[in-house]
């Protein structure tokens, strides 16, 4: 099978289209006909530096988190599952290998039922975001009809996801983005939202119940004065500060800090988040987000467009069409 291969950590140009085994399932797997991936925000960091996917050279040389497709084989215990199933969802950072045209996926795993009224693409897009910003908002901050949020990085991939589910969630939300995301972030269900090169949130007056930031641009103490006394602070990145902050705060009354590793989570909990995530979709309440298709030959062209920052919700690759 085709699958993009990093033998080593670096720019881009280390991604390689190669031939590789085509893998074969355990009884308890299923093997799943790529037709989609995606390429998140974290992938770069994994291509480019030792660490999360080993230190000397890549642990596991094909990355990709996300996949969209449909179920070719079943192990002999398999019952969740049969041949032909359209499927989508997350493996974790455990097992990746999602820029490939096949992949090998527990039956307990993280993997639901696509729905009808999306397409594969759309379905690869669904679950960055979900898997991230519902754990925080519902889990961590534990949101509530009426809750005033503001959403920070609205147009990407979390963010998109974010307020959407915070609408679904009957909170009053503000989307903080660029100008030529406005209209986007507005279309999502937004109630307000604000051009951050044109108005620092920070300084409008207004004060919020949560504030998420989606994309780390925030500090806890540059927001204090926009949460309600009792607000919540969320952000995806976990500094030592933000570590520290979480532990203080929880120690005392008022405003919280507070993070999640969502990608760290057991299958069990994405699998049920997904299935959440599937009726939402079916509803209509949920949009996957998509600015860009690349074909799977064209991975290093898609990382080098992620890595600039700009892009508006999901990366889209299309691995079989």
């Amino acid at each position: 099978m085709k699958a993009i291969v990093y033998p080593k950590f670096g720019p881009p140009d280390v991604l390689e289209l190669q031939e590789v085994a085509k893998p074969i399932p355990k009884d308890d797997e299923v093997l799943v006909k790529i037709m989609a991936t995606t390429v998140a925000a974290e992938d770069p960091g994994m291509r480019q530096s030792p660490g999360l996917n080993g230190f000397g050279k890549p642990k596991k040389p094909i990355l990709g988190f996300y996949l969209a497709g449909t179920v070719e084989t079943v192990g002999k215990d398999v019952t969740r599952f049969k041949i032909g199933d359209a499927v989508y969802g997350n493996t974790g950072l455990g097992l990746l290998s999602t820029y490939a045209e096949y992949i090998c996926m527990p039956e307990d795993g993280a993997l639901v039922p696509k729905p009808d009224n999306i397409s594969f693409a759309e379905a690869t897009a669904v679950p960055n975001g979900v898997l991230t910003a519902l754990p925080f908002l519902r889990d961590k901050a534990n949101i509530q009809p009426g809750h005033k949020v503001l959403i920070n990085g609205a147009s990407g991939a979390v963010g998109t996801a974010a307020v959407q589910l915070a609408k679904h969630f009957g909170a009053e939300v503000t989307g903080v983005c660029s100008t030529g995301n406005v209209a986007m972030v507005r279309s999502l269900g937004a109630d307000r939202v604000i051009d951050y090169t044109q108005e620092d949130f920070t300084q409008t007056g207004h004060t919020y119940d949560i504030i998420f930031d989606a994309v780390g641009k925030s500090s806890f103490a540059q927001c204090k004065g926009s949460l309600t006394k009792s607000g919540i602070y969320l952000t995806t990145v976990p500094s030592p500060t933000i570590v520290f902050q979480t532990l203080w705060t929880s120690l005392t009354g008022g405003q919280k800090v507070k993070f999640a590793t969502t990608g760290l989570r057991k299958s069990t909990a994405k699998l049920q988040d997904l299935l959440f995530a599937n009726e939402l979709i079916e509803a209509g309440k949920i949009t996957a987000v998509i600015d860009r298709t690349y074909p799977l030959a064209q991975m290093a062209d898609a990382h080098r467009y992620v890595e600039t920052g700009r892009k508006k919700g999901n990366v889209v690759i299309i691995v079989a069409q």
